[in-house]
């Protein structure tokens, strides 16, 4: 199974610059996307902007959990075999540290305000009566997560002005995939369609991808939808990519 998360030792070579090989600094940010225009798409709708990371996190928290069901045994000494019943979505935790103490305005409010516009519905979707928030992918140099939602955010202010705006803190965000590996589903059910994970290697691209899944190489914008993929000239090897099911493409 691919990781959730991908990155390359090529993407991060190419971070570097200079005769020293210094690392370009390239800032963490959320890449906000609104939510699938279909109803049932997995395909998330055009970006609505960045959040920034103002310093970029010290840990990511990445997990990931298989549910098992065992039958209690009456009157057996051993337990009984358990049967695996499916993979749980993966979840990244992470840290925003927010800092405005030089300029004293409301860039932390700012940030904050948009993290928790992740967890309530977008205009457009609450006047469809749809009611959906937008979609997020986290991208930090060569490093890529899952499609996500936001699940939580929370926010701990640690200063603020003589006036009681807020100009420090820290905030918690806690992202959960939005599709992981489906299993034993049926297209006709109404339920969603299974979908695979494709690791990038050497030589491959979005074109390619397509080819090998559906048979039509001009399918490549279903996968780049599908992950979010603004420039797909810029594929990285490594990177664990979502493959749409061609009958969720119809």
């Amino acid at each position: 199974m691919s990781s959730p998360i991908g990155f390359s030792a090529a993407s991060a070579a190419s971070a570097t610059s200079g005769a020293g090989g210094r690392p370009n600094l390239q800032h963490a940010f959320l890449d906000v996307r609104d939510p699938p225009p279909a109803k049932g798409s997995m395909a998330p709708g055009p970006s609505r902007g960045k959040i920034e990371f103002q310093f970029n996190p010290k840990e990511l928290t990445v997990s990931k959990a298989a549910e098992w069901k065992r039958d209690a045994q009456k009157g057996s000494k051993t337990s009984s075999v358990p049967q695996f019943k499916g993979s749980q979505p993966s979840k990244l935790a992470l840290e925003m540290f927010l800092d405005a103490s030089d300029t004293q305005d409301d860039k932390v409010v700012t940030t904050v305000e948009k993290l928790f516009a992740c967890c309530v519905p977008t205009d457009d979707t609450h006047q469809k009566k749809v009611g959906s928030p937008p979609w997020v992918v986290f991208h930090w140099g060569g490093l890529t997560s899952f499609t996500a939602y936001v699940a939580s955010v929370s926010v701990k202010y640690t200063l603020f002005t003589p006036g009681g705006l807020p100009i420090r803190g820290v905030a918690t965000v806690n992202l959960e995939e939005i599709s992981g590996e489906q299993s034993g589903q049926n297209p006709t059910s109404g339920a969603l369609a299974a979908r695979t994970v494709h690791t990038v290697v050497a030589g491959d691209s979005l074109a390619s991808i397509a080819w090998r899944e559906y048979g039509d190489p001009t399918m490549w914008r279903a996968v780049a939808e599908a992950n979010a993929i603004d420039d797909p000239m810029r594929l990285r090897a490594g990177t664990a990519l979502l493959v749409p099911a061609a009958e969720e493409l119809g």
